[in-house]
């Protein structure tokens, strides 16, 4: 007996009974385990994972910016590039003549046959002059029935004909297993989206499909941030979901009524036919009868289809409105921003000069106090003056010996 340890496996192999014994060591890993059991497995959960990151950030970041997209939006790309890897995965190498390739064309133009409405975007795909590979006319395809919001009707017509898949795809491609209806029902979110796509301008021949993970490795503070968004989407997902199952269902039994009355119909003209005699009459009107009953109750079936698609129309009016607002209140704090940092900046500015006019003011008063004081002494140095005149006037009137008019008034011009 002999022991070999092959990447975290213990083997015990005993060669007499010719059997092999696999124990499993203690660092043993469940997806290696898995990876060698079936890698086919492990590539369909890694492009299933991707497809849930790629529509739920597309989603995200279309319901916050913005919801009508054009080509060069990063997610919007990233989106393509993704769904090119999971409708490749598994594709049957063909023989052409120039050569081995996988075409992915071949299974998506199928889908005319299976989905009449297909037929529209198929045939503007093969009228694109610029398009010269199967692969450029696949990616101009899938955009197109993204513009047109049919993508995930056309996808689940394609996967339920599994029997016609297998003619393109090998036995466990993404498309042929559960992963594909699951990706598929997850298509049905991008209806909520708009995107203006230029199919015609684009070179989409030569384009390098290369999953960027980058975009999809979060921290900590965009996974807060965007918590409150994933309310507002999961709340709109649920709310559109919820109209389309009841679109599908008024659907369903319109398409039931119309059966029982075509089936009616024909029942009516045997009969009619058959009418010969008075006793077959009775029968007949009451035949017409539960016609005319069926049509009132398939008028009435319109009618909620119709009334379902106009509810359909006022939620989207709704969701528009609501981001068309929320647009708006965001320009207008980054106005209100601004508007602060410029009174900010100007309350700084005034500070400043009234530091200066402070500065100015006390230099005036302390000017002003010394011209004051420089007054006063000029009026007491005036008082003395005129103190000492009269002094001199009085003693020259004394010791003059003559009192004469022209000495008087000399005096008296001196004293006062």
């Amino acid at each position: 007996m002999s022991l070999k340890v092959i990447s975290g496996f213990t083997t015990c192999c005993t060669v007499q009974h010719a059997t092999c014994v696999w124990h499993l060591s203690p660092n043993f890993c469940p997806s290696a385990w898995l990876a060698l059991r079936d890698p086919m497995a492990m590539e369909r959960a890694n492009l299933l994972n991707m497809a849930k990151l790629s529509i739920k950030g597309l989603i995200e970041s279309a319901l916050s910016f913005g919801r009508t997209l054009d080509s060069d939006y990063p997610p919007l790309q990233q989106f393509f590039v993704v769904m090119e890897h999971c409708l490749k995965h598994g594709l049957k190498v063909k023989k052409s003549f120039l050569g081995y390739n996988k075409s992915l064309w071949g299974p998506l133009e199928m889908v005319e046959k299976l989905c009449p409405e297909a037929g529209e975007i198929v045939a503007s795909v093969r009228d694109l002059p610029g398009l010269k590979t199967p692969l450029g006319r696949a990616r101009a395809w899938l955009r197109l029935a993204l513009m047109q919001k049919k993508l995930a009707d056309y996808l689940r017509c394609l996967i339920t004909r599994k029997d016609l898949l297998s003619d393109f795809y090998e036995s466990g491609a993404v498309m042929l297993e559960e992963e594909g209806a699951v990706i598929v029902g997850l298509l049905v979110g991008l209806n909520v989206i708009d995107a203006n796509l230029c199919v015609k301008g684009e070179d989409l021949d030569t384009q390098v499909g290369v999953i960027d993970f980058s975009m999809y490795l979060k921290n900590d503070i965009d996974d807060y941030r965007s918590e409150e968004r994933n309310g507002q989407i999961a709340a709109i997902l649920d709310q559109k979901n919820y109209v389309e199952e009841l679109n599908r269902q008024l659907n369903s039994t319109v398409h039931s009524l119309q059966g029982r009355v075509d089936s009616l119909e024909k029942s009516n003209t045997k009969l009619i036919e058959e009418v010969v005699n008075g006793p077959f009459r009775n029968a007949a009107l009451s035949s017409a009868a539960v016609s005319q009953d069926v049509e009132n109750e398939l008028v009435v079936q319109v009618s909620m289809k119709q009334e379902m698609e106009l509810a359909m129309k006022l939620l989207e009016k709704d969701i528009h409105e609501k981001q068309d607002t929320l647009i708006g209140l965001r320009h207008q704090l980054d106005e209100v921003k601004a508007i602060n940092v410029e009174m900010y900046q100007k309350m700084q500015r005034s500070d400043d000069s009234m530091k200066q006019k402070n500065d100015i003011i006390a230099r005036l008063e302390e000017k002003t106090n010394q011209i004051t004081a420089t007054m006063k002494q000029l009026e007491q140095s005036d008082k003395d003056l005129l103190s000492q005149t009269r002094t001199l006037a009085m003693s020259f009137v004394k010791c003059a010996s003559t009192d004469t008019e022209h000495q008087y008034k000399l005096v008296k011009d001196i004293s006062f």
